[in-house]
């Protein structure tokens, strides 16, 4: 199969970037299975696995998909294509708005706020990632998301941490904040470590107890929380969004309560590291989320639409902030 995957950001992402990073993953694991794959991308784009066509948003879509492609995954939504077979990954919460008939949901429960059951989960291409090394002691919590986004409650899982007595290392954020207002964080039981690659993320997730998530919105998915069960993290957040599809009671502990999360992580020893990688390894694997996209690919190849209706958001009152209490 030709395969054009379709983003208006550049590849590889170097340190933060969740949709970049999933279709790198998918371009390379499709094309090790056979197909060949070609991006429709951002500028700066380079690729050793793939060919690299520049996306121009002033350029009709049409005009800029190749005549030789059997099925084109776009990563945002368009209008008017009309050229190719084609899905729509969602990978955000796109509000009220109608969504095209071929959008593909990143969780059940993203789906399902939707109106639809068209979904495949995310997954990491663990080759990399170091080793996980599920015996040794472990010396702190981590937080892994974009802290300046205030419904990834870097603040929650800094009162849980210090709460239950640990030491916290934030991926993705600085003590000093400007870009959102002026935000400074004098918590010295928290490190930060500000935005990084798998590779200095690998170090900290190898010597973490647990992944503080307490997500303040409906996450649609969150990598970070795979990531951490991969290296034996179990997840500690709000039971928000995908997360209590993503994260059954074997490997970790949902709640809107810091205190009752605080109480949770002081016996984190009672999760079991190697079920938790384990449980990451068999369920979200980059071959599993290949096969099951080949197969949508093979549906919309067939004439068909993914949803019998366009999805829209089904619940339109939802609050700013879920709720956090103590």
């Amino acid at each position: 199969m030709n395969i054009l995957i379709v983003n208006n950001t550049p590849i590889p992402a170097t340190k933060y970037g969740g949709t970049e990073r999933i279709i790198w993953w998918l371009g390379r694991e499709l094309n090790r299975l056979g197909h060949k794959v070609t991006y429709l991308v951002g500028e700066g784009s380079t690729c050793p696995f793939a060919k690299v066509l520049i996306y121009d948003p002033a350029v009709d879509i049409n005009q800029q998909v190749p005549d030789d492609i059997d099925v084109v995954h776009f990563q945002f939504q368009v209008s008017g294509f009309t050229k190719k077979p084609y899905i729509v990954t969602v990978h955000n919460n796109p509000g009220g708005v109608q969504l095209d008939v071929n959008s593909v949901f990143v969780s059940a429960n993203h789906a399902q706020r939707h109106g639809s059951t068209v979904f495949v989960h995310n997954a990491i291409d663990t080759s990399d990632y170091q080793k996980p090394n599920l015996n040794n002691k472990r010396s702190h919590t981590h937080f892994l998301a974009k802290a300046a986004w205030r419904v990834k409650n870097v603040k929650g899982a800094i009162d849980v941490a210090t709460m239950s007595g640990n030491k916290l290392v934030v991926l993705g954020g600085t003590r000093l904040n400007l870009k959102m207002g002026l935000r400074f964080t004098p918590n010295l039981n928290v490190r930060f470590k500000g935005m990084v690659g798998d590779e200095a993320k690998s170090v900290v997730m190898n010597g973490s107890k647990a992944l503080l998530f307490p997500v303040l919105w409906h996450e649609p998915f969150g990598i970070a929380i795979v990531e951490s069960l991969y290296f034996g993290c179990p997840v500690f957040g709000t039971p928000y969004g995908s997360l209590p599809e993503l994260v059954p009671a074997e490997v970790g502990l949902l709640s809107a309560s810091k205190s009752e999360l605080a109480a949770g992580l002081k016996n984190v020893e009672s999760f079991n590291k190697q079920y938790c990688h384990q449980y990451a390894a068999d369920n979200f694997s980059i071959g599993k989320m290949a096969k099951e996209y080949l197969a949508l690919y093979e549906r919309v190849l067939n004439g068909q639409v993914l949803n019998s209706v366009k999805p829209e958001l089904i619940n339109h009152d939802q609050p700013k902030y879920l709720p956090w209490n103590n």
